[in-house]
């Protein structure tokens, strides 16, 4: 039995559950992980990694899973490169990581990345013949940042650090099949997929390629039981006929400011359902999870508490101390992943109202409006709490006598289309809600009514100013 400080993911979800009736489903193919006992996706080539830093870019999601589960407690290193890292953010991530072999599922000329001296190709199709899967290492998990700008910041997990949220290990009363709108190479995705093989469940794997609709009935179809998505995600998926095609047991926000809104459209639309949402970060890690159908979070969940998570409010901002956090960036020398007590900034706000702390947006997404601020997240929540709105973005609009105006694009529920002759009525209603909640500066100059709003690969909104 190898020591804790080496136990692997292969290791640890092995042992749960019976392997046979356990599966990862793609959109173009699935693997009974049972099959992974004495056979390779790897080709049986996974001796090639030894020790190695090791980049795992491949098309799919399936084929990126089942290197994950091979190669931790192998490599040295996983490098998580997410589907849409521009292309010319590569050579930086290779050279910081010091990247010396990849797994790929496009076996074409060109699809190594510079510098890289080995490469594998990975398949959802299983190769007999048993690998030595002693694990050598507590393998590094590298994970870039999203919703920055530039160059992606590269924070490093380990197997531990990655798992530690995650309690009631062991084979479910009634077997779990897990989900999520996330990609998995991306901290919100990987937790589910964790949760999945370290929780004795099954998972469907979401796809780029496919409509929201489709996923939901591919989802529904593996019979989904656990399900995870931003706000944004969950905003989307009631937009689409094929919402009711689950019967989800457990459904879970993360990612973005989760407002009442969007809790009370879940519980209308899955009664049976345990809905909750959670705050993480990929460097703070999974800070908690909140399931009172509330938005935000009790006040007594700040400070000491007697697991491994302490919270602080300091300045306005959240601050997390946990065994749950990132060891450190990497490559990043100039910038501290914690302060001198420990604790992850994350930037971002709350407002104590009563027993409660709500979230009321991101430090470095305030609008300025004539020297006051508003967080356009704020805004949101009100806008959102009307009942023909299903979600809205506000955003700053340049102003030469008070430099910024606030103004809010809105997407309608179906059945309260603008096009019907109420445009200018639902407008009227909106700002008369939002002058009767927010302060002056806060209530948006204009309304503009959109069929839909970008949302990024993350699954958060797309904020850009005007």
């Amino acid at each position: 039995m190898p020591p804790p400080d080496r136990i692997s993911l292969w290791s640890s979800s092995s042992g749960v559950g019976r392997l046979s009736d356990r599966a990862l489903w793609g959109a173009e193919a699935s693997v009974s992980l049972g099959d992974l006992v004495d056979g390779s996706a790897l080709d049986g080539r996974l001796q090639e990694f030894r020790d190695r830093s090791v980049l795992v870019a491949t098309r799919d999601q399936l084929t990126a899973a089942l290197a994950l589960i091979e190669l931790d407690g192998v490599a040295s290193r996983l490098v998580l490169c997410p589907p849409d890292l521009p292309a010319e953010h590569l050579p930086y991530v290779v050279a910081t990581a010091a990247v010396d072999a990849q797994v790929t599922d496009e076996a074409v000329p060109g699809a190594a990345a510079p510098g890289v001296e080995a490469l594998v190709t990975c398949s959802p199709k299983i190769t007999p013949g048993g690998c030595d899967r002693t694990p050598r290492h507590a393998t590094e998990w590298i994970l870039l940042t999203s919703g920055t700008t530039g160059r992606p910041k590269m924070v490093v997990h380990t197997l531990a650090s990655l798992a530690g949220a995650i309690t009631g290990r062991g084979t479910p009363a009634a077997p779990a099949v897990w989900t999520t709108f996330y990609d998995i190479r991306r901290y919100g995705g990987l937790q589910i997929f964790l949760r999945a093989l370290l929780g004795g469940g099954s998972m469907v794997l979401s796809s780029a390629e496919e409509s929201t609709g489709d996923f939901l009935v591919r989802a529904g179809a593996h019979g989904v039981t656990h399900i995870s998505g931003t706000p944004s995600h969950w905003r989307r998926a009631l937009m689409s006929a094929s919402a009711h095609r689950i019967t989800p047991r457990y459904v879970r926000l993360s990612g973005e400011i989760a407002d009442q809104a969007i809790l009370d459209h879940l519980r209308a639309c899955y009664p049976d359902a345990r809905i909750a949402h959670a705050f993480a970060s990929t460097e703070a890690g999974v800070a908690f999870d909140v399931g009172d159908g509330r938005a935000g979070f009790p006040a007594s969940l700040i400070g000491p508490q007697s697991g491994s998570t302490e919270l602080r409010v300091e300045n306005g901002s959240l601050r997390i101390r946990s065994t749950r956090t990132a060891t450190r960036y990497l490559g990043d020398q100039a910038e501290t992943l914690r302060d001198a007590d420990g604790f992850v900034d994350t930037a971002d706000m709350l407002e104590r109202r009563g027993d409660r702390y709500y979230f009321v947006g991101r430090r470095g997404g305030i609008i300025n409006v004539g020297g006051l601020k508003v967080h356009p997240e704020e805004v949101e929540a009100v806008i959102n709490a009307h009942p023909r709105v299903r979600m809205s973005l506000v955003r700053t609009r340049k102003n030469p006598i008070t430099g910024a105006l606030v103004v809010a694009d809105v997407v309608l529920n179906a059945e309260a289309d603008a096009a019907n002759g109420r445009a200018l009525e639902l407008e009227q209603e909106i700002m008369r809600r939002c002058r009767e909640v927010l302060p002056r500066h806060k209530v948006p100059a204009a309304i503009n009514f959109v069929p839909g709003l970008i949302v990024n690969a993350a699954g958060k909104l797309v904020r850009r100013d005007a």
